[in-house]
């Protein structure tokens, strides 16, 4: 089965049951500032999961893009993925365990034509918060499931969340595929990687309090993942997910830049599934096929969103630059020819793959290929003059021994395999290698406390003093078109408890008074203690009311249109202030550009 048609058939089927198709949200979370990236299909979901009412009912199902950069080290085996699409559904309050799993047993059964044989269960084991999740176990045993195939595995490996310290959260029940050409076992084992996990049921029961304690949740919730490649790569019977329809022709395209001959791991082995011992059967040459590939996939898909981020040297741009550079330090091992540009072939291929699901990708092309260009240049140019100053160094007579090498590689962005590759050319190696490795930890350490909370994410803050530095951005948004004119669009948002971030479509520098007259009239709606407001209606009808947004496939059959008197007319999701009387005085600390043609503002909200 095609990945299209898995895509349409997940979609529909759920479709069928009484779910609402929405479509993907942007890679870059709005209105989270603990996460750089969506991570999953609950990401955008998160505040009708605590109890909003959604646009589009209680039942809910999408293809979600996804961005996890904690497996980046582990790219190159069968199944690690940076960038991936996830197929989900979702009960908000509405139904609960016995039809989520029968819903799950029927695509899996029926739709797919998986065999019970090959299939296995995990389920919540019990502790003293929770107890053992009986009603599951019960539901799989109904359907056929012997009890020989049902794990019951702990809070580890069967429960969902807090994202943070409290928060809802709750017992899930994994699903497992027998991936290998040999019989699969009576008693299933989920520490065999033959059972591939294809599907995650989480059943959101209870809250964590501040205390530690464990309480129902007066609204459950069902959330449900499945990774679309890794079952595609089951459907299609192929060895990794990186021989799938999703990658072949970006695959084919590394090949072909590469120096032949191209060596792979040994062929004609028995099995023709991942999960098995193939898994382990690989060259470098693959794995660093297999780097590029996912790198370049997963930039591709970043910079080309509608909220995209250009390479930089911090947060969602900083992931960019990396993803960019190591794919293209991995393709100095396949001897690429580096005289030509090679990220934006490889880039071609991935916007041509996904063009039919992601047209985004082909409005977006120009950006992307001129970003990729731009970065591939700058890394080789980096890359000469790391050698330069390692050449510098020798000349005098000295060794280089770990410490030296993570200078060289945090000051010229020169990585410890090319310092390691350039020292032996020399016949010379890294004296005390260890040293790097405790330089690194040092640094990250550092890193890791600078920015604490950052990445922890999940579960978007929406506290009081947030929901009012997102009321004033639709504040900001209305004045910033009155002051400079109906071209200005809001290109990106990111909200802390300390201020606000916003982007917006402009080509000149805000002059001092411009920034004023804005001032002037968001405090003056401010101080108008204006009630604000919002409604549910279609997305047409949300154009004829003269609300702003970006009125494209991102939006579902009803939206959420935000007023505020008759100054904000807005489409939005986040959280909001009651009133605007409470978020005080609005003030902004700093104009600045933030890429090409898009200015940013950064804003607080004084309470005096």
């Amino acid at each position: 089965m095609k990945s299209l048609e898995l895509r349409r058939k997940y979609l529909e089927f759920f479709a069928s049951k009484g779910h609402a198709v929405i479509p993907s949200a942007s890679l870059l979370p709005e209105n989270d500032p603990t996460c750089l990236f969506t991570t999953a299909g609950m990401h955008p979901l998160v505040p009708y999961l605590v109890g909003e009412n959604h646009p589009a009912g209680a039942r809910l199902t999408s293809c979600q893009r996804c961005v996890r950069t904690g497996d980046i080290d582990s790219i190159g085996d069968a199944t690690h993925l940076t960038f991936f699409e996830m197929l989900g559904n979702w009960s908000l309050g509405d139904y609960w365990k016995r039809e989520a799993i029968e819903m799950s047993f029927e695509f899996l059964t029926e739709i797919l034509g998986f065999s019970l044989e090959r299939l296995a269960v995990s389920v919540f084991v019990g502790d003293d918060n929770a107890p053992f999740d009986k009603e599951a176990f019960e539901i799989w045993r109904s359907l056929g499931i012997s009890e020989k195939r049902i794990a019951k595995l702990g809070k580890k490996d069967n429960w969902w969340g807090p994202a943070g310290q409290t928060g809802p959260c709750g017992p899930d029940s994994e699903m497992f595929f027998w991936n290998s050409n040999e019989s699969p076992p009576e008693v299933f084992n989920a520490d065999d990687s033959r059972w591939v996990e294809i599907w995650n049921d989480v059943f959101m029961e209870y809250e964590k309090t501040a205390e530690g304690k464990f309480i129902p949740l007066a609204q459950k919730n069902v959330d449900t993942g499945m990774g679309l490649d890794r079952v595609a790569a089951i459907l299609q019977k192929v060895p990794t997910v990186f021989e799938t329809d999703l990658f072949k022709s970006i695959i084919t395209k590394i090949r072909e830049l590469s120096e032949p001959p191209f060596s792979r791991a040994a062929e004609g082995s028995p099995f023709g599934l991942p999960g098995s011992s193939r898994d382990f059967e690989y060259s470098e040459n693959e794995k660093s096929e297999r780097i590029i590939a996912d790198h370049l996939r997963a930039a591709t898909f970043i910079i080309g969103d509608e909220r995209g981020v250009p390479s930089s040297n911090v947060g969602a741009g900083y992931i960019v630059r990396r993803l960019i550079r190591r794919a293209i330090r991995e393709a100095r091992k396949l001897k690429f020819d580096f005289t030509q540009t090679f990220t934006t072939q490889v880039a071609e291929k991935v916007i041509e793959n996904f063009s039919e699901v992601y047209p985004e990708l082909v409005q977006n092309s120009a950006k992307i290929l001129l970003e990729l260009e731009k970065e591939e240049k700058q890394f080789k140019k980096t890359l000469e003059k790391g050698e330069r100053e390692i050449s510098n160094f020798l000349k005098k007579g000295e060794k280089v021994d770990g410490e030296k090498a993570f200078y060289f590689f945090e000051t010229f962005g020169f990585p410890l395999e090319l310092t390691e590759e350039f020292l032996r050319e020399q016949n010379s190696e890294i004296v005390a290698p260890e040293k790097f490795f405790i330089a690194q930890k040092a640094h990250a350490e550092k890193s890791r406390t600078a920015s604490a909370g950052k990445f922890a994410g999940g579960l978007a803050d929406d506290s009081e003093v947030v929901a009012q530095l997102h009321t004033a951005t639709h504040l900001l948004n209305a004045a910033l078109r009155k002051v400079l004119g109906d071209h200005i669009s809001q290109k990106g948002s990111n909200i802390t408890a300390e201020r606000l971030r916003f982007d917006f479509s402009h080509s000149e520098k805000m002059t001092p008074e411009q920034k004023e007259k804005v001032e002037k009239l968001v405090n003056e709606v401010i101080q108008k203690n204006l009630e604000v407001s919002y409604e549910e209606m279609t997305v047409d009808e949300a154009k004829v009311a003269g609300a702003t947004g970006v009125f494209d496939s991102k939006y579902g059959d009803k939206v959420r249109v935000y007023t505020i008197g008759d100054f904000s007319k807005e489409i939005c999701g986040g959280p909001h202030a009651k009133n605007t009387g409470e978020l005080g005085r609005f003030k902004i600390k700093k104009e600045e550009s933030s890429s090409a043609g898009i200015r940013r503002i950064k804003a607080i909200l004084v309470h005096e």
